[in-house]
């Protein structure tokens, strides 16, 4: 491996090999390659770009560089993945729906990032949940469960664990080709079969436009099926909180009456993801079966035994509301002046549920799971003013008190509501 020579002809503009590529990514995992060179190797990447073949190699690079699993098993092994948002809580409600349904579903997941929540801290709301993820354990769950919601292990793609914290000081976390990557790797270390990816576009998405959400949709799903796994994505609209909630313990209760049938966008966007997945194994009338498995409580029992199997209470889902954390100071957040709920500024919301301290400013940063928002008004309600348009759950009254002029900065209370379609598009 020459890890000069590759960066030099990347800096340069010049082809370089699938082989030299991969061979970089290894050496990121093993220590050949040095902090310097692979800080140098994000920025001409940044620049200059990887081409579908390099991207695929690093892919395929990170991939390999840590543990990668096998599965023997009479059922497909699928998964999800989505770029990030608020108020997205599809993770909790896919997983044991599509269960429920025959499938095996491994999914490592991450915490939160930004403005955005995290799955992983989400579960972690539940006394006693633990997401650890070594091979073991979590071949354990799919066979006892079918579903488990874990981390990634320090022995899946290191290179990317090493890889990103570079490219958080470098200044390169926006590059396509790194951030395909980075997904990638460690959602195929788990031996995927198929995988559905929830590409985010509007005010609360880190794609702020259709065609940033295109370009990263295409390019995660040429890599994906490049390395070998069928893949296909949706990109869905993220200009309001996906479910009526957002923060860690009030997103698992959103979950919660997904999971019991109830309508709206959260249940929505899992049948489109759930089929979408279900059509790539070869099942078809995978919305209706998925809907059916909800409906018959069938995905609520999988997601209970699931939550008992990862360490918390085997009767959560009977007594969630005794078990999950409840903020000090619960208060209305009243509209202003009446009109209709018109908008939201996503990032801003995120960033005050930040705040209250339901996320991260630095990674050693406590997480509060009772904080947040619940019973956020959707786009397009109408309001009188003095009307509750949501609710903030705080640790102080002056915390309350400073988010909910967090939320009011971030609504915008109007004539009429623009209409935006929840699935804006697919790419296969």
């Amino acid at each position: 491996m020459d890890a000069r020579g590759l960066i030099v002809a990347l800096r340069d503009g010049q082809d370089v090999s699938a082989g030299q590529v991969r061979a970089f990514a290894l050496g990121l995992a093993d220590g050949r390659v040095s902090d310097a060179q692979a800080g140098a190797f994000a920025m001409a990447v940044l620049l200059r770009g990887l081409g579908p073949a390099g991207r695929v190699a690093l892919t395929e690079g990170m991939r390999d560089s840590g543990d990668t699993l096998r599965w023997d098993l009479d059922r497909p092994v699928l998964d999800k993945h989505s770029t990030g948002g608020i108020g997205d809580c599809v993770s909790l409600v896919l997983a044991p729906a599509l269960a429920a349904c025959g499938v095996a579903v491994p999914m490592i997941s991450g915490r939160g990032l930004g403005h955005s929540g995290g799955t992983l801290d989400k579960l972690e709301a539940i006394p006693g949940l633990s997401v650890a993820g070594d091979e073991a354990r979590l071949r354990g769950l799919i066979d006892s469960v079918g579903c488990a919601i874990v981390g990634a292990s320090g022995r899946i793609a290191p290179a990317d664990k090493r890889l990103y914290a570079i490219r958080d000081v470098s200044g390169t976390v926006e590059s396509l080709d790194l951030i395909t990557a980075s997904i990638l790797s460690k959602k195929l270390a788990a031996g995927l079969q198929g995988l559905v990816l929830d590409v985010k576009v509007g005010s609360g998405a880190f794609m702020r436009t259709m065609a940033d959400a295109e370009a990263l949709a295409k390019s995660l799903v040429a890599t994906a099926n490049g390395a070998g796994c069928p893949t296909a994505a949706l990109i869905t609209d993220m200009n309001q909180p996906l479910a009526p909630a957002m923060g860690n313990a009030l997103e698992v209760r959103a979950a919660l009456d997904a999971l019991g049938g109830q309508a709206g966008r959260l249940r929505d966007v899992t049948l489109a993801l759930g089929a979408r997945l279900l059509a790539l194994a070869g099942q078809a009338d995978g919305a209706a079966r998925l809907a059916a498995a909800i409906d018959d409580g069938r995905a609520l029992d999988v997601f209970g035994r699931m939550v008992a199997a990862q360490g918390g209470p085997v009767d959560f889902v009977e007594n969630a509301a005794g078990y999950l954390p409840v903020a000090p100071v619960v208060r209305d957040i009243a509209a202003p002046h009446g009109g209709v709920i018109a908008g939201f500024a996503g990032v801003d919301l995120g960033l005050a549920v930040v705040a209250l301290g339901g996320g991260r400013r630095v990674e050693t940063d406590r997480i509060d799971p009772a904080v947040g928002y619940a019973g956020i008004l959707p786009l397009g309600t109408e309001v009188q003013a003095g009307q509750p348009v949501a609710q903030v759950h705080a640790a102080s009254v002056a915390e309350a008190d400073a988010a909910a002029t967090s939320y009011l900065r971030a609504l915008t209370v109007g004539d009429a509501a623009p209409q935006h379609a929840l699935i804006l598009g697919e790419v296969a």
